[in-house]
């Protein structure tokens, strides 16, 4: 009981210190707040916050130089007066990142920073994700996105479809949760446009997709690139069909996919299933990571169906 009592005692201290740090998040109050956040969540946290990944050229372009970069994804925040425990996960994985030694080249942040695309939460989000040390390239996903369609994170990170090179390899964003207009004609408020997008199951949203223009975006920007080129793919949810019901699916993959099988190696990296998984179609090696706010279950295991 009296241990009991004192983890108690501690985690409200912790909590406290906490917000106290969170309303001025500079570098300095950041910190001390992330390292409060780890003493309140000792043991409760899952394992990996965020996944470092190494990428190294292939064997007939050694002499380009190897690079790490590491990724954190799918941080569903509330404000922090509604769920705070969301809050300190994505604040581990921001001080486990800066803390590795070598620092990564670059951090990339896969998706779904906000629970309802809320201001607020997006404000939020980013306030913490400012703190990261190396460069940050983020990455939206639906539950970003389907409350004002895109207007607020915008405002904070620019367009949702780029691309960007680094030590010799091509790296594409793609917006791949596009979904066909299902609100106007059932006259939905923006709340409850998000809340269905963000309801997985339910049967109203339409199936995600990459979509036409961004296709078509897609073919231009790689056209430059020799076929032996290195890809890297960012998509937010898998760009092949995983489960549908859940949305663990792509409806144009196979479109996408044709446009990528030119190249000899293509790495495409996902989040959006807050589990890790490995796929291979062809020359696509695929690839999902862990979310920083909770595990997910694969259909398989969730669903007898």
């Amino acid at each position: 009981m009296a241990t009991h009592k004192s983890v108690e005692t501690k985690y409200m201290e912790e909590r406290g210190r906490f917000y106290t740090g969170l309303r001025n998040l500079d570098r300095r109050s950041f910190l001390k707040v992330s390292a409060a956040a780890l003493g309140a969540t000792a043991g409760l946290a899952p394992p990996c916050s965020f996944m470092p990944v190494t990428v190294a050229q292939a064997a007939e372009a050694e002499s380009k130089p190897a690079f790490r970069f590491a990724y954190i994804s799918d941080s569903h925040l509330y404000e922090k007066n509604v769920n705070d425990r969301f809050v300190r996960g994505l604040l581990r994985a921001v001080d486990d990142v800066n803390q590795l030694d070598p620092q990564p080249d670059f951090v990339f942040y896969g998706g779904d920073l906000a629970q309802l695309g809320a201001a607020t939460q997006l404000d939020l989000g980013a306030q913490i994700l400012k703190n990261v040390k190396a460069p940050l390239h983020v990455m939206v996903g639906e539950h970003d996105w389907y409350l004002d369609l895109g207007e607020k994170w915008q405002e904070l990170f620019g367009k949702p479809t780029y691309s960007f090179d680094h030590k010799g390899v091509h790296f594409v964003v793609l917006n791949s949760v596009v979904e066909k207009d299902f609100w106007t004609e059932r006259k939905m408020s923006p709340l409850d446009r998000m809340k269905t997008v963000a309801g997985l199951d339910n049967g109203v949203q339409s199936s995600f997709t990459v979509g036409e223009p961004q296709r078509n975006w897609l073919k231009e920007d790689l056209a430059k690139l020799a076929d032996d080129a290195q890809v890297v793919i960012f998509s937010h949810s898998p760009l092949y069909k995983l489960y549908k019901n859940w949305n663990f699916w792509t409806d144009d993959a196979e479109e996408v996919q044709a446009i990528l099988n030119r190249f000899k190696h293509v790495v495409v990296i996902h989040g959006h299933t807050h589990q890790l998984l490995t796929n291979r179609i062809g020359n696509i090696h695929f690839h999902g990571l862990l979310s920083t706010a909770w595990p997910g279950p694969t259909p398989r295991k969730a669903c007898r169906n």
